[in-house]
């Protein structure tokens, strides 16, 4: 299969969808692998890292697509991306549909098959496509909001760690899934007090193990949430619905309950946001102030360390992508968790979360959802 990597054009994106050791694998299998000319300078790979792996070097993302039957990518095709492609190609990638209708009918338009990589599962119920970077996205959101506490930044002049004599920050954390726990244990390393509200009574009772017992964990209630981001200096929202958008958990009326100048970080922001007040933001301008309270909402916190970023996707995605290459869609018959994965087909959506959320028809093509 001929298979393309463009250059990522989202603002602040610097990841790529495959490294010169994932382009390797899919040479030794026998498929040829394009790179748009300086896709991988973000992440650090070089072109001449590319041809050494057995990649041929493309001048533009015209020429990647022109000439590929499957396009690997990290984030979500932007309009001109989706615009490009054709009703025989694969798109292997981000997509986060359900809150975006305009990417979502820009690729039922184009016909193209859209496997995303937030939708492929494993035999235990877990996504591990996303995992990789929802570890990275757990982790980076406890250094931003150890910075964003600072009264330079915005925040209450709160140090996060505290010294002798004085308290630590508390942390709260909504959602105890991989964001949730990569962010609760980082917290808990540097120093703060932590707090994991969870549904999940099993998934607590792991918490609890993994971490010696030193983080609270409460049962994620209205009650108990509005009672723990009272007392909150900083709030991580690390909630996540498979394919779905985020629920509103901190409402506008809750900010005035809160400290002034603690901080929201919405790791759901690429779901829609897991505040009713939060609205995506960049790398470059990344917070904004509500009531007093401190909003970071950074869409695509993973893209601040692309090269430990695009290594850890591909390790997570190089198995699922040498299926598609080898086999093409035969790949989504023989395996259930990689046709979960697909959300778009011949015009059609086929995930039903993202149709739930769009108000729209679907389609189970390959009965991954019986």
């Amino acid at each position: 299969m001929r298979v393309g990597v463009p250059k990522e054009i989202k603002k602040n994106e610097h990841r790529i969808g495959l490294t010169p050791t994932a382009v390797r694998e899919y040479v030794a299998h026998g498929h040829t692998v394009a790179i748009q000319k300086g896709a991988g300078e973000g992440a650090g790979f070089s072109d001449k890292d590319y041809t050494a792996a057995g990649a041929t070097i493309l001048p533009d993302a015209q020429s990647v697509f022109d000439n590929s039957d499957m396009i690997v990518k990290v984030k979500e095709p932007q309009k001109v991306e989706w615009e490009m492609l054709r009703p025989d190609q694969i798109l292997f990638t981000y997509l986060h549909l359900a809150p975006d209708p305009d990417q979502t009918h820009g690729l039922l338009n184009s016909g193209c098959a859209a496997v995303a990589y937030e939708t492929v599962t494993d035999a235990k119920g877990g996504l591990p496509l996303l995992a990789p970077m929802s570890e990275v996205a757990g982790r980076i959101a406890v250094f931003s909001a150890a910075e964003t506490l600072l009264k330079h930044n915005g925040g209450m002049g709160l140090l996060f760690c505290g010294v002798p004599g004085v308290a630590p920050a508390r942390v709260v954390v909504l959602g105890g899934g991989v964001v949730g726990l990569n962010a609760a244990r980082m917290a808990l390393g540097l120093g703060a007090e932590v707090v994991v509200m969870e549904r999940s009574i099993p998934r607590m009772a792991y918490i609890d193990e993994v971490t010696g017992g030193r983080v609270i964990t409460r049962y994620s209630s209205i009650n108990a949430i509005e009672e723990e981001i009272i007392k909150a200096d900083v709030v991580i929202g690390a909630v996540l619905v498979p394919g779905a958008s985020a629920p509103k958990l901190v409402s506008r009326d809750d900010l005035k309950k809160m400290k002034n100048g603690s901080v929201l970080v919405d790791v759901a922001i690429d779901q829609g946001g897991c505040f009713e007040t939060s609205h995506p933001t960049t790398h470059e301008d990344p917070t904004y102030v509500i009531d007093g309270v401190v909003h970071y909402c950074v869409a695509n916190m993973p893209g601040a360390a692309p090269r430990t970023s695009s290594e850890a996707l591909n390790n997570a995605t190089l198995p699922f992508g040498l299926m598609l290459a080898d086999k093409g869609l035969d790949a989504l018959k023989a395996n259930p968790h990689l046709a979960r994965g697909l959300n778009v087909m011949g015009g059609k959506l086929t995930n039903p979360a993202v149709a739930e959320a769009l108000n729209m028809e679907w389609v189970d093509p390959y009965g991954a959802w019986k």
